[in-house]
């Protein structure tokens, strides 16, 4: 079962709410704070930019404010819950720069070589998602040398990345990986 049928379900939907819960609790913004791993990603302002997987907005804000007026964020999810959470959000905060999408990561429906970053945090590890299926649909929607981001850290992403010979590792910058499209 895919995360948005599950996500219909009465099951699915009493675990969809508490991982929203989570997700905006206090102990994730105190200890996993979105600014701070915002350090290991280079400058942004002026480019376009594409967060795969926004959730409750966690990092789409900041990012939005990283990126300023002269680019532009678009944020997609899966689920149409978190697609209305970060909409509200993103008027609440007056940012003008942010599309928030509801589209599946494996088939966004974007334009080849749409945008310039890929911002994948929080995303993989998923259950749910083939990471070298998600690494296809990156490497087609990322313009030529584009910059795949990924958070967080865990030791066998590099390896893995890499192995798809999609995308030549780069560096680690505060725990944020950096990839560039082949």
């Amino acid at each position: 079962m895919d995360t948005e049928t599950f996500s219909k379900t009465k099951v699915g939907k009493v675990a969809i709410n508490l991982l929203a819960k989570a997700m905006e609790s206090r102990f994730r913004y105190r200890f996993f704070n979105a600014n701070r791993i915002l350090k290991g990603v280079d400058n942004l302002t002026g480019l376009i930019v594409l967060e795969i997987g926004c959730g409750t907005g966690f990092f789409t804000i900041p990012i939005a404010r990283l990126i300023g007026d002269h680019g532009s964020l678009t944020s997609i999810d899966i689920l149409q819950e978190s697609v209305d959470f970060v909409s509200k959000k993103v008027v609440d905060a007056k940012l003008g720069n942010v599309k928030i999408l509801k589209r599946d990561v494996l088939k966004t429906e974007f334009q080849s070589s749409s945008f310039q970053i890929v911002i994948l945090f929080g995303v993989i590890p998923a259950p749910m998602l083939s990471l070298n299926q998600v690494l296809l649909e990156i490497h087609r929607i990322l313009k030529p040398d584009g910059i795949l981001l990924i958070w967080p850290p865990f030791p066998w992403l590099p390896r893995s990345i890499k192995k798809s010979g999609l995308f030549t590792y780069l560096k680690k910058k505060n725990k944020v990986y950096n990839f560039k499209k082949k």
